[in-house]
This record gives structure tokens, sequence and C-alpha cells, in this order.
């Protein structure tokens, strides 16, 4: 094995082993756990990543493959039409076999397997190869966050709130002086257009007009979100979309998703259990409708995903700098003085105004793999900047994240602006 495919293949065997030490404070009957079609089991999410590797890696370059099990594929695959049937998503939590002792020993196959062709793919098909592994080992970084919020929403439904962690360190907090940063409008850059990799979904790169306008620096605290619910923000229609206001009369929200009162005292579910609610730590667990709410309530709004983009670009913000799961936290921080950019990524995923759309020139590549992102650019909205549950090293100025505007269960917050 030559240089470069060490280097990857030892990538690769640091990425599966984090996913499985995620799943290692966890029960095997946590591991069995779907609360809702939403989330999956963290079984599933362990088979899923394994069926990812043998299906566009081993099945495509090992020559006379023959699957570990003639029946996981339709167990394991998620939405790849152009594979073949699926599992119903919102039964894989009745999905008691395989175990997750079976699920675990199918890694390990694969794994060897992975090795075997580490080894003997020919050079000339080496260069496809390995954009499909880093491009696998990205997907299993998503679905190490996910595993992570999957289990919290998993266990806040337990009457006994289990900690996924009871020994979580509490993270550093503090009280933000917040200021707002101007931008200079014109012409912008925006999409990933420089090597490394880079889903599909972050690109054509090209360019964006921005009228003047201004970005605040933190995130909204939740202290701050608290004065909007105190303030009877659930209770008033004028501050929300038509849709948001009908989600907040359908489901009952009163506040942000894991946040408890007891008494005059605000508590908050997190991984490492129930805790009072830390006012200067980012809020979380807002949909995009609550984040909205709050912006209109604040007289601000949310900013587009190229005025974010553009943020980071103006600022030189590291990608690899602020709270990450790699901190050992799992929850999201108050700014420190140290942080500087003042969290531009990590902690929180910031909401935007930016519907989820393809941009100028988009193709998705040919393929069953081609159906990752593409096909989902509807009906969804854009998050920037990764969690407190994404690895470092993970994200980049152009990632785009998107989920539905109601969903709640993801670190999500968000980051005021203003026009100018």
């Amino acid at each position: 094995m030559d240089e470069q495919r060490r280097i990857l293949w030892n990538r690769y065997r640091a990425v599966r082993a984090r996913t499985e030490r995620l799943c290692g404070p966890l029960s095997a009957e946590d591991c069995a756990v779907q609360a809702i079609e939403d989330v999956s089991p963290p079984k599933w999410h362990l088979a899923h990543t394994a069926w990812f590797f043998e299906t566009f890696l081993l099945g495509r370059f090992a020559e006379g493959y023959e699957p570990v099990h003639p029946g996981y594929g339709y167990l394991f695959n998620s939405y790849y039409v152009g594979v073949g049937p699926r599992h119903v998503r919102a039964q894989r939590g009745l999905l008691t076999r395989p175990s997750l002792d079976d699920v675990l020993a199918y890694r390990r196959v694969v794994d060897g397997r992975m090795a075997e062709l580490f080894s003997s793919v020919e050079e000339a098909s080496w260069a496809g190869a390995a954009q499909l592994v880093e491009l696998g080992l990205n997907h299993e970084q998503q679905h190490q966050e996910l595993l992570l919020t999957d289990v919290k929403f998993n266990l806040s439904l337990n009457p006994l709130l289990p900690a996924y962690d009871p020994d979580l360190p509490a993270p550093p907090t503090a009280d933000p002086d917040p200021s707002w940063l101007e931008l200079e409008p014109g012409l912008v850059e925006v999409g990933h257009g420089g090597d490394g990799f880079a889903y599909d979904n972050e690109g054509p790169r090209h360019r964006a007009f921005l009228s003047p306008f201004a970005l605040r620096d933190t995130p909204v605290t939740a202290g701050e979100y608290l004065a909007f619910v105190e303030d009877g923000g659930y209770r008033q229609p004028r501050w929300w979309l038509s849709d948001g206001w009908a989600e907040v009369e359908r489901s009952g929200w009163e506040a942000p998703l894991y946040w408890r009162r007891e008494g005059e005292r605000w508590r908050e579910f997190t991984l490492g259990g129930l805790r009072d609610l830390d006012s200067g730590a980012p809020v979380t667990h807002v949909s995009h409708y609550e984040a909205d709410a709050y912006a209109r309530w604040a007289g601000a709004r949310l900013p587009t995903e190229f005025e974010w983009e553009a943020t980071v670009a103006a600022l030189g913000a590291d990608p690899a700098r602020g709270h990450f799961a790699d901190d050992g936290f799992l929850q999201p921080a108050g700014r420190r003085a140290a942080d500087g950019l003042h969290q531009l990524f990590g902690d929180v995923w910031e909401w935007t105004a930016s519907a989820y759309l393809p941009f100028p020139g988009y193709r998705p590549p040919e393929g069953a793999v081609g159906e990752y992102n593409g096909k989902f650019m509807s009906g969804q909205m854009v998050l920037r900047g990764g969690s407190v549950a994404s690895p470092r090293g993970h994200l980049r100025a152009s990632y785009r994240n998107f989920f539905p505007p109601d969903r709640r269960w993801q670190f999500a917050s968000l980051r005021l602006a203003a026009d100018r």
C-alpha cells in the first residue's frame, strides 16, 4: 500500500472507530429505540454506514463481490432508490434482528474487505475509489452527529430522563456582550471552489449580490430567547409565519425543545441529563419557525446563507475553531474571549432565511450516489456553521446543512441580521 492509500486508510479506520466509541455509553436497548420517524436507532446508523461502503465501494471495485448478508441491502438502504427497495423508515425501531452484536460483526467484515480493497484496487481505478471513500467518510461523520442528536431525543422521552453520559462536563459559559458587524455590499463569490472535499450541493462557485447588511457577532443566547418566551412569544401569532403558527397550535409549543419549567426555574435536558438552563449559552433545538419568530420579535431578521458565508470570508474564520464533539461537552457553550471569531463554527447550527435550492449550474453526480443531496431541494431551509455534535475538521465555509422548517431535534439556533 503506497503512502497516499495508507493515509486514507488510517483516516478510514479513525472515522469508523469513532462511530463505535460514540455508542460506548449506550446499552443494547438504547441502540434499538426509534422514538419518531425523523430519528433512527443507533444500531441502524452503525449498519447503514457499513452498508454505504459495501454498496458503493465493495460492490463496484471488489471483483466478484458478494454481500455479507442478502437482506442487509433492504434493511439498511436509506433513500437510494437507484440501488433497490428499502425498509420503511418509520419502522427501523422494529428491527430487533439483526442484533447489535450482529451489526458490529457486519462492520468488522466490511472493514476487513475494505482493507483488502485498499491494497488490491488497480491504480487506474484508485482515483474513483478514493473519491467515494472520502464521500463515505464524510457521510459517516454526518451520521455521527445524527447518532448523538437521535440518542438525545430518544432518551428525553424516557420518564427517568437518563443521561447519555452522566459525567459529561459542563461547558464553559459567559454572558456575551453582543455587537454588530457591518458588511460592505456588492458582488461576492460563494460556494465551494477550492481544493479538498465538498458535497455536490456546495457548488458550483458563483457570484451573489448583497445589499448593505449587518450581522450580530454572536448567536442568540438562551437568556435572550427566554425573554421572548416570557413576553408571550408563543402566544402571539403576529411574530410567526403562517405555517409556523399552525405548528405552534398543532404541537403545543411553549418553549424550545428540551426546556422544562420547574416553578420559577427553567431547566434543559442535555446529553448529560437534566441541568439548569445556561442563560449565556446559545439557545438550541429551535425550529426555523421559532428562529424566524424570535428575529421578528427582536426587530431583526435571519441572514441569508450568502450573507453568512460572506461574513465568514470577510473575517477569515477558521472552520476548525469552535466547540465541537471532540471537546467532550456535547452542549453549546457561552462565548469566551479567546473565541475571537464568535462561534461562527461549532456550538450550534444557524438557521438562515435561504431555502435549500440548487446553485446556478448545479448538476447532481451520475448514478445512485447522485441521490445524496439534489433530490431534497424542496421544502427545506439551509443551516450553516456546524454544532457541538459535529466532528472537528468536518466543516467548511461552504457547507450547507438542510432540514424542513419545523424540525427541532438538531442543535439548531440563530444569529440575527439587519438591513443597513
